[in-house]
């Protein structure tokens, strides 16, 4: 259970993160509002991390059951099997397998509270330089920013300036699931939102053990190139902590990097790749220039579409339009968006002992866009054609396979038996 311990005021040397506001002037934070398509009321808070659901399946009684402890459980060692495809011995070794980097990463910390990449900042791999390289214009330096991110692994990469209305007003000390200050070191400007494309052919199985290797993989893959990242910047001269769920919300940081809209699935819908990617996140005080948000269409889409909210087994997703709050801790207040039931959907993953991101495969932005007539769909889709784009989609839905068949197509002749 949760201690009733609070965390402690910050220092003066690092408040910055405990303000409710951002570093913008108003002006500035209502028109970047409104290029993001935010919409902000006078009763916004900033969100609680020790209130999200994964955090609340530790202390909180209306959360926590023996399905969600069998369900860390499982990422830990080898869960019975199930004949059901999908979730054979070799599904959750495939998908265990995939995490292991990232845990590895995340569990370093544990002896002092933090889950590094989940519920802490990511340490340091290596002191700042003492002396500054020279640098060009912050737009040449972004430019820069992004081929290196690019090179390292990153499939997308935008830049926003420190907002710190998203940012967790406190995070978790995980040896007792304590509120703790959640802090960044002076000097922060910016932050550099990473997306890393999931692999389509395992998105395709879900819900399955063996989709969830495709999250594991990103989560692997995002903890080595954020700490890549972080220490490029670093070994420059310049301050950079790398980041992936911890710290700040990463979808409206996305949104105004200029990476994708919010969609009703609760993701953000990129332009390349829908809502198949996870991001990371790096901190630092390098000079760069932001992006700007970008409106695209795709949310609009989601304004007549409920694919996701229709095929979802348990019914947390919503069918109407956005709608401000909610009576669940783990909806962040004074912000009108669509907002799942995380109850109802993480309980559906504790049953199933795996991730679900039916809502992810369902979706009709989730293409290739590698053929001409998936990228004619996106061109009807973002514009005023989109009703023929949605009698399109429902048409030629994206097809679901097994478990079974990826196995064999990835050269096993058991098909995955285990």
């Amino acid at each position: 259970m949760k201690t009733d311990r609070e965390a402690p005021q910050a220092s003066r040397r690092k408040t910055a993160i405990a303000e409710t506001g951002s570093n913008r002037p108003d002006g500035r934070i209502s028109e970047m509002d409104r290029a993001a398509g935010f919409e902000i009321g006078p009763d916004f808070t900033r969100f609680d991390q020790i209130n999200d659901i994964f955090s609340r399946a530790f202390w909180d009684d209306r959360v926590k059951s023996a399905d969600t402890d069998a369900f860390f459980d499982s990422y830990r060692r080898a869960p019975a099997p199930r004949r059901a495809d999908g979730f054979t011995q070799r599904d959750f070794a495939f998908r265990n397998a995939a995490w292991v980097i990232s845990d590895m990463v995340s569990e370093r910390g544990g002896d002092r509270g933090l889950r590094e990449g989940f519920q802490a900042l990511i340490e340091p791999a290596v002191p700042i330089a003492p002396d500054a390289a020279p640098l060009g214009t912050a737009a040449e330096e972004s430019r820069s920013i992004k081929a290196v991110a690019k090179r390292f692994g990153a499939d997308l990469v935008g830049i926003a300036e420190i907002d710190l209305r998203w940012h967790y007003a406190t995070r978790v000390d995980v040896r007792d699931f304590s509120k703790a200050p959640n802090e960044l070191p002076d000097g922060m400007t910016h932050v550099i939102v990473m997306a890393h494309e999931m692999a389509p052919e395992l998105v395709a199985t879900y819900p399955s053990a063996l989709a969830g290797a495709a999250t594991g993989m990103e989560y692997s893959h995002e903890a080595a190139i954020a700490i890549q990242l972080a220490s490029y910047i670093r070994h420059l001269g310049y301050d950079a902590v790398a980041s992936m769920n911890d710290t700040a919300l990463a979808v409206p940081y996305a949104i105004q990097a200029g990476l994708g809209e919010y969609g009703r699935n609760q993701m953000v819908l990129t332009p390349e790749y829908g809502p198949r990617v996870r991001f990371s996140k790096v901190f630092t005080s390098l000079p760069l220039a932001a992006d700007a948000p970008r409106r695209l269409g795709l949310h609009d889409y989601c304004q007549s579409c409920t694919r996701c909210a229709d095929s979802c087994p348990p019914r947390a997703l919503p069918f109407g339009g956005p709608e401000e709050g909610g009576d669940s801790p783990s909806t962040i207040r004074g912000v009108r968006k669509w907002s799942a039931n995380c109850e109802k959907c993480f309980g559906f993953w504790a049953k199933l002992r795996s991730d679900c991101a039916i809502c992810m495969r369902v979706c009709p932005f989730n293409r290739s866009y590698d053929r001409f007539a998936d990228r004619l769909w996106r061109r009807l889709a973002t514009g005023r054609w989109r009703a023929l784009a949605r009698w399109w989609a429902e048409r030629w839905p994206a097809e679901r396979h097994t478990a079974s068949d990826w196995w064999k197509r990835a050269g096993d002749s058991n098909g995955g038996g285990g």
